[in-house]
């Protein structure tokens, strides 16, 4: 169920989150690291809905961190050091799986985050698969910025990389006219106030 798969989710990104609290608390100057909290599934026999999940209530200042696609536009987040951390954590992970896995959705008040996301590449990772579309992750590794925080842990810049990938399909991205398209629509939507109203549940 749709329930079920947002514990499995959110928990899994809890488990990466704490190996990246582990890495990043030891090093100077560092400081807090985000929190993904737990979510608890619990069964109602009696109830309506036999399923729902149970976490802790954050109080204060709800804000998103990392929009859901990966693009990296939200300025309340992009300057705030929760927001900054939240970024370091996705190229951690990103770079931990090789570029398999992504946290994604960041969100939360301060350090304590929930309701995220995590996108796979469609064969999953690990024996896990993602509730979020593959091409966040390609989203995120064009668009990432990398800040004083992944210089703090040593992670490579992924402009690099990204450079040479794309080096290498563009023979097959010609096979494609279509996709060249699809990309130079999406940019105008989403600055359509109404669309980024939308995505601020």
């Amino acid at each position: 169920s749709v329930v079920t798969q947002e514990c499995y989710v959110q928990n899994t990104a809890r488990e990466y989150a704490k190996l990246y609290a582990a890495e990043a608390e030891p090093l100077e100057g560092f400081g807090e690291v985000p929190e993904i909290i737990p979510i608890f599934l619990i069964h109602r026999p009696a109830n309506n809905i036999p399923y729902a999940t149970v976490e802790e209530e954050l109080v204060g200042e709800f804000v998103k961190y990392s929009v859901k696609d990966g693009k990296e536009v939200n300025f309340l987040r992009r300057d705030s050091e929760a927001g900054q951390k939240c970024c370091t954590f996705q190229h951690w992970v990103y770079e931990k799986t090789n570029g398999n896995l992504l946290v994604t959705d960041l969100q939360g008040v301060g350090m304590k985050l929930t309701d995220v996301g995590i996108a796979t590449l469609a064969k999953g990772y690990k024996g896990f698969k993602g509730n979020c579309s593959f091409s966040f992750i390609e989203q995120f590794r064009a668009l990432h910025q990398c800040n004083e925080y992944c210089e703090m842990l040593g992670l490579k810049s992924l402009r690099t990389t990204h450079q040479k990938q794309r080096k290498a399909t563009s023979t097959k991205s010609k096979n494609l006219p279509n996709l060249s398209t699809v990309k130079k629509m999406v940019p105008k939507k989403a600055r359509e106030p109404r669309d980024f109203i939308s995505s601020e549940h």
